[in-house]
């Protein structure tokens, strides 16, 4: 299985529209961050997205995208869905299924209703078949499996597959849900700053969760414009982990051994 990193920023994105701050001017591209967006390819060629933010079309462009078995939606935020339309192209004329959360499929319903009512003159519409997800699905060889989050007051999920779980936009990870993330090869985990957040872990919680769960190797997303990228690779090389962990950057693509599948 292998992943690519889409994006790995905040709702904002960096840079922040008329911010001038050291990160926000940073000639690194690794401090250039989308809104947070994963791409997985199964071994068996699957082609999964995890999330669909208002800058997808760009993602999928510079990525070479050319088609899409499967959506899986954290959360109904802006800056996760907003960029559905654009799943158009790369659907080859089929519905693609497209799953999340009781609560938020019918968010999805109601702020995409064009795309599930009948008829629009014109077309011009994605063809999607959303289904509620309960502990999981199975797309083509993956099993997906759903896990529970807290993001603030709002429940929504992170995913598990094979051995790669995917944690963005998480304030809390209910006991229930960390039994379904051991043995990982990676976690990638929110941690959208130093400082605490109502919302989101900050850089030390995360780490304090990869501590807990031990995984292969640690990689955060979710990252606003505090820290640059070199910044918050040293913080994470100083914490002492006694595995690999860092930050993710827009592009980074990673492996997952087919053992874990």
């Amino acid at each position: 299985m292998r992943l690519r990193f889409l994006g790995t920023g905040t709702s904002h994105g960096v840079p922040v529209i008329g911010c001038s701050c050291r990160v926000c001017s940073s000639d690194d591209p690794r401090d250039t961050r989308y809104r947070s967006s994963v791409f997985v390819e199964g071994d068996g060629g699957e082609a999964i997205l995890v999330d669909a933010g208002p800058e997808f079309r760009l993602q999928a462009l510079r990525a070479r995208l050319t088609r899409l078995d499967a959506l899986l939606v954290t959360h109904a935020h802006a800056d996760h869905v907003h960029g559905l339309d654009d799943v158009r192209p790369l659907t080859r004329g089929k519905p693609l299924p497209v799953y999340a959360s009781r609560s938020d499929a019918e968010e999805l319903r109601h702020r995409f209703s064009y795309a599930f009512g009948h008829g629009q003159e014109g077309g011009g519409k994605p063809r999607l078949e959303l289904s509620e997800i309960d502990d999981g699905a199975t797309v083509g060889g993956v099993r997906v499996v759903a896990v529970p989050l807290l993001h603030g007051q709002r429940p929504i999920l992170g995913y598990r597959l094979g051995g790669f779980a995917y944690l963005t936009d998480c304030s809390a990870v209910p006991d229930s849900s960390r039994r379904l993330l051991g043995g990982l090869d990676l976690l990638v985990v929110d941690a959208l700053r130093l400082r605490p957040h109502p919302t989101h872990f900050s850089v030390d919680e995360a780490l304090a969760l990869a501590r807990e769960l031990r995984p292969g190797r640690l990689l955060l997303t979710h990252i606003c414009h505090d820290l640059t990228h070199v910044e918050l690779e040293s913080y994470c090389d100083a914490a002492g982990l006694p595995f690999p962990a860092g930050p993710a950057y827009d592009g980074l693509e990673a492996e997952i051994p087919a053992k874990r599948q």
